[in-house]
Formats: structure tokens, sequence, C-alpha cells
């Protein structure tokens, strides 16, 4: 199973773009108001900075994943206790996003659809691609996925330029201040930290030292695309009304009329969305099996599909209530995935590594 550099483009753009517009937009214009695109711009860079570490501290152990490296930068016990860490958020993201995939689906599309209905169809596509085509194959449906969701967000920012209200973004920062803006800044950040997973991928690169740099250009375009989207949803619906809503980037597609001929393209939103969930999901569901049969030293990982996708299907059904995530997302992952998953562990690894190859070299 090998990555090229341009999978490893496509992989963190299209797994970043479509939860980020769907679930970081309004908690950000609570926050942010009309300086919402000086928050995304702050994420951006923090963003780039973390995925840049993460990929700089797997290369300093090509061939060999978080899992085997861990250990030998940090010993043995402290090095099993990150990657039970990490297990953690990947088993726990995969319940999550099946369960928002399945509530954003009925509300939208399906409204009578029963939700484990579709969290099992999802579910039955994860193990088939995992399966059968492992990193590789997921790699590759990326890298159909991502020119599909660029092109398809660049055709519904064009046609709504008519609609456009440039006195929206103004005043820009007198109206809000510093701590409001850093505060949205948190939301996008603990999305787009979510490349940590660098840790593991670089692994499986047959070039691994491309991973960096082919990793960062994936976030800044990833990052861009939202910023823009951002900016394309405060022109056209005010940072009033964006902030109310649940869904606002999917509430302003239906702004977009062109004499009257062209109208109703909701459906290109919701295609954007599941493309890029479908990859985020592929990507959690992967490595959560296969972390977890490097860590009980299991030879063939796709035998553990069998038992840990029947706890996904138990884990994304028995929390239906949305309350569960709003709580998970405004704890767990803003307070501890994030300033130690995505920031914490990633610099030690890469500190205390750099350090260990130094000294090797010098005796």
């Amino acid at each position: 199973m090998k990555l090229s550099g341009l999978q490893i483009f496509w992989l963190m753009f299209t797994f970043e773009t479509g939860n980020m517009i769907l679930l970081t937009l309004a908690p950000t214009f609570q926050e942010a108001k009309q300086d919402v695109w000086i928050s995304y711009f702050i994420a951006a860079i923090m963003g780039i900075l973390i995925v840049y570490v993460s990929s700089k501290a797997a290369l300093l152990y090509p061939g060999k994943t978080l899992i085997e490296y861990s250990k030998q930068i940090l010993g043995k016990w402290p090095g099993m206790l990150i990657v039970i860490v990490y297990l953690v958020q990947w088993y726990s993201v995969i319940g999550n996003i099946l369960r928002e995939f399945a509530d954003f689906a009925i509300t939208i599309l399906l409204p009578t659809t029963p939700q484990w209905v579709l969290v099992l169809t999802m579910l039955l596509l994860l193990i088939y691609i995992t399966y059968s085509g492992g990193i590789e194959g997921i790699g590759r449906c990326s890298e159909v996925f991502g020119p599909i969701i660029l092109l398809s967000m660049f055709i519904l920012l064009i046609l709504s330029v008519s609609v456009f209200n440039y006195r929206n973004i103004l005043p820009v920062f007198s109206d809000t201040g510093l701590l409001p803006i850093l505060k949205g800044t948190l939301h996008p950040l603990s999305f787009l930290g979510e490349s940590v997973m660098m840790l593991m991928l670089l692994s499986f690169m047959d070039q691994p030292h491309k991973g960096p740099k082919k990793a960062v250009w994936g976030i800044a375009a990833a990052s861009s695309l939202v910023s823009t989207v951002a900016i394309w949803v405060l022109l056209i619906l005010g940072p009033e009304i964006a902030s109310k809503l649940r869904h606002p980037a999917f509430d302003t597609v239906s702004y977009i009329t062109v004499m009257d001929f062209i109208q109703n393209l909701e459906i290109l939103a919701v295609l954007v969305w599941i493309l890029s969930v479908f990859i985020k999901l592929s990507l959690y569901f992967f490595l959560a099996n296969y972390g977890t049969a490097q860590l009980l030293h299991i030879k063939n990982w796709r035998k553990l599909i069998w038992v840990t996708s029947p706890f996904f299907f138990v884990l994304a059904v028995i929390f239906p209530n949305p309350t569960y995530t709003f709580i998970y997302m405004k704890t767990y992952w803003t307070y501890f995935a994030l300033p130690v998953n995505m920031v914490g562990i990633p610099l030690l690894l890469w500190f205390v590594g750099s350090l260990r190859k130094k000294i090797q070299a010098n005796h």
C-alpha cells in the first residue's frame, strides 16, 4: 500500500473541506461576526504549522507508523499511552461523523428514512473501500473526488456574485476585537488540526520526503477554499443571519438564481459534503483498524474490520441526540483533542525524536 505525493495533497484537501464548511461556519460567525475571515486566516496559518510539524515528526522514521516510532522516541509505556490517546480520537470521531452524516441526510434529503439505515449504508461503503483498496484505494478516490469538490464550489461561488452585499464585511475589527476573533479561530483550527494524521499517513508514502510539502499545500488549499466560502456566506447573508443558522453555507446556496433558470443548486452542496465526508470517514476507519492491529500485534489488520464495524454502528446509533455532538465538540474536541492530540504530542515527538537522532549521530 503506497501513497503518492499528489494523493497526499488531495487527501488533505478533500477530507478537510466538507465538514469544515458544514460545521464550523455558524459557531465562528457567532464569535467573530463580520471578522469571520480573520479567524479563518489565523486558523489556516496555525493549521499549516500543525501539518508541517506532524509530517516532520513522522519523517524522522520513514516507513514506520506512529504506533511503531512513538515507542522508539518516548519508550514503551509513554509511547503506548500516546497511541491510545490517538485511538480514542479516531474511534470517537467515526461514531460522531456517522451520526452527523445520518442527521444531515435526514434533514435535507430523506426525512422519513430511519437513521440506522443511513449509518449502515455508509458503514458498508467504508468496509468495501477499506477492505478492498486499503489506504491506496482511499487515496485514489480522493484524486477523483477532490477536483469534483473544487469545481462544484467554484461554480456555486461564481453563480452567486450578483447577490453579494460588500457592506456586510464592514466594519473590520472595531466591532469585535481580538479575543472574539481568537475564540472563533478555535472552531476551524480544531478541524484543520485533524491533519495530524500525517503522523500515520507518511509511512505509507512511496517518497516520504515529499510528504511535508504536499500536506502543507493540501491544507493551504482547503483553508483557502473554506475561507472563501466563509466570505461568500458573509457577503450574501450577513453576520447576524449566518450566526443563527445551523448550516449557513447550505442555506446560502438557496439564494443562487440566474435568470430564474439556474436554481435549486443545493444538490451540488450536498455532493461536496458527502464526497468529503466519505474520504474523511474512510481515513479514520483505516487508521483505527490499522492502528489497533499494530498495537495488538495482529498481522492481518483487515480481520479487525469485522470486529470494529459493529462497534461503530452501535456508537453512531446509540447517541442520536444532537446535544451529544454539541457537547463532544465543545468539550473533548476543542479543549483536549486540539491542544493535546493536534499540537502538544506532534511537537513533543518532533522535539524528542530530533534530539535522539542528533545524539545517535554524535556517538
